[in-house]
């Protein structure tokens, strides 16, 4: 990973890197790999967080398709 800092800018190079951190998902994977997760709790968030991606991808196909109202952002 690389960030090109600007004008002797550090805050705004390290912002730009915590973001694409944070996009990666490096923070996720330190904060899993800090402490032992049993196999039965590995299951169990893998379980669960394929149940929200499911659904999420339901919701998104029926905005698409038009049974859902679309998601108003934020201006």
């Amino acid at each position: 990973m690389q960030v090109v800092v600007r004008d002797n800018n550090v805050d705004q190079a390290l912002k730009v890197l915590k973001k694409k951190m944070q996009r990666e998902g490096v923070f996720r994977e330190m904060k899993a790999r800090r402490s032992y997760e049993k196999p039965s709790e590995k299951r169990a968030r893998q379980h669960a967080e394929a149940i929200r991606r499911s659904r999420k991808l339901a919701r998104k196909q029926a905005q698409r398709e038009g049974l859902l109202p679309k998601k108003k952002r934020a201006a």
